[in-house]
């Protein structure tokens, strides 16, 4: 089995990109309740801060705080994808690898993932975590997306609601 080189920090901070197989799916607001619900579990268990995160249709942004000599965010992404596919009924036509490795097939098997370097590096991550529905066109402004923590920043005071500009073009936005 190959191993992914991961940059494994205790007490480090991580942006973290996670998707569904499906791209064109949009499970992830559809049972967002039941997301939050494994996500909120896995994180009294083992437990780390979220910063930021943002929950899309098909995928996940998050960036999160691990406690001091704890660098083990694969356990923990382990457990929220796991405990969120054990919810959902089986899909019908899995592929026979699939149901070998006992796997519902929701999520891509790897994730991407970034060790925040610095408070810039961190500002960066943020925004992009905050900015993400508007540039792939789900909403105009970011405050309207309703599954992010930016509403949670704006309630803190830490930006203004009106942040990233009010209305955005989507078409403007920088790439991935």
């Amino acid at each position: 089995m190959p191993r992914y080189r991961r940059d494994f920090v205790p007490g480090g901070t991580y942006f973290f990109t996670l998707t569904l197989t499906d791209r064109r799916s949009r499970l992830l607001i559809d049972e967002v309740d039941r997301l939050r619900s494994v996500y909120r579990r896995v994180q009294a268990r083992h437990p780390f801060r979220t910063l930021a995160i943002c929950v899309l249709p098909d995928h996940v942004h998050a960036v999160w705080a691990l406690p001091d000599g704890d660098a083990d965010f694969p356990l923990r992404w382990r457990l929220i994808k796991s405990g969120f596919s054990r919810t959902l009924p089986v899909p019908a036509g899995r592929r026979a690898s699939l149901i070998g490795r006992r796997e519902k097939g929701i999520w891509q098997r790897r994730y991407w993932e970034h060790r925040i370097r610095d408070e810039a590096d961190l500002e960066r991550h943020v925004a992009y975590v905050h900015f993400n529905p508007v540039k792939h066109g789900l909403v105009r402004r970011v405050r309207d997306w309703p599954w992010s923590s930016f509403h949670r920043h704006v309630a803190a005071g830490w930006l203004p609601e009106d942040w990233a500009g009010g209305e955005i073009d989507a078409g403007a936005c920088y790439g991935e």
